[in-house]
């Protein structure tokens, strides 16, 4: 399909959200042709009125769709109904108003928390070299703030290292993270124990078997430990670049920098880091005040 060559080629936009944006322009179609009772084609996607498109939304709204589900569906529906006008030479299609989304605070793990997850995946693991690797996974997550995806895209192509990392995240964008000491030990421990070698091009996180690591791994290593410390829901590996960003901030890093540093398109990503802190003092407040 034409639209999801432009969505990698163009936009950049990873393999999860060219399978999501192919599924909606799917849906789509599918209601326009039953609702409309014609053949879709271009011409009839590009005469979508203000009406078809929230009686899509509301028919998705049905099947149990949220808020924040609609906003990005509402997303992909405007960008595949944009790229068939661009191609047809026709007029913009209009334009629906999205749902809005109360933006969450995002929950750091304390770093006390943060120390016991790594230590009780370490000592679940079933062999050395696979608990020296989810250290390293999770150290790189929380030492260096990386998204899980980026942990795993990293290649033997990163050895010897250095004192800081290039790392590709979203849209293919490129960013130079600084390598901790403890961050830097843990992969050089886990590529000395690591049985099947890292040879540059090949990943550098592997599974038990041999093959790449997959995230869903990293998931349940954390997630089983979440249990056994009886810690929240919110303890996942995202969680863990969450808690570097807001322990940065709260030890005076700047917004430019973080910005830099995790990786975001515009600062309005990063601000909402700012928001932590007040969140933790109201927490603080009404646990401790007498009138609170």
């Amino acid at each position: 399909m034409e639209w999801a060559e432009h969505l990698w080629r163009d936009r950049r936009r990873s393999e999860h959200t060219i399978r999501a944006y192919l599924a909606t322009a799917h849906r789509l179609i599918g209601f326009v042709g039953q609702h409309r009772g014609a053949l879709v084609d271009g011409t009839l996607l590009a005469r979508l009125d203000r009406g078809d498109l929230r009686g899509f939304l509301a028919d998705r709204r049905r099947e149990g769709l949220g808020n924040v589900s609609a906003a990005r569906e509402l997303s992909a529906i405007r960008n595949f109904l944009d790229f068939v006008a661009d191609r047809g030479g026709a007029a913009k299609p209009v334009k629906v108003k999205g749902p809005r989304i109360k933006r969450g605070v995002p929950r750091p793990v304390a770093p006390d928390d943060i120390r016991a997850i790594s230590a009780d995946a370490v000592e679940s693991a079933t062999e050395p070299w696979l608990a020296a690797r989810d250290e390293a996974v999770l150290l790189l997550l929380y030492g260096a703030g990386l998204r899980i995806g980026e942990a795993m895209a990293l290649t033997g192509d990163i050895l010897p290292l250095g004192d800081t990392l290039l790392v590709t995240g979203k849209r293919a964008k490129t960013r130079v993270v600084p390598m901790l000491e403890p961050v830097k030990a843990a992969i050089e421990s886990y590529v000395a124990l690591c049985p099947y070698g890292v040879a540059p091009g090949e990943k550098l996180f592997r599974g038990a078997r041999g093959g790449p690591l997959a995230p869903e791994m990293i998931r349940r290593a954390v997630q089983a430990a979440r249990v056994r410390l009886g810690l929240g829901d919110r303890t996942t590996p995202h969680a863990l670049r969450h808690s570097f960003a807001t322990h940065l901030l709260g030890r005076g890093a700047d917004l430019r920098s973080l910005q830099e540093l995790l990786g975001h398109a515009s600062l309005s990503s990063t601000q909402v880091y700012t928001g932590v802190d007040t969140a933790h003092l109201m927490d603080v407040y009404r646990n401790a005040h007498p009138r609170a």
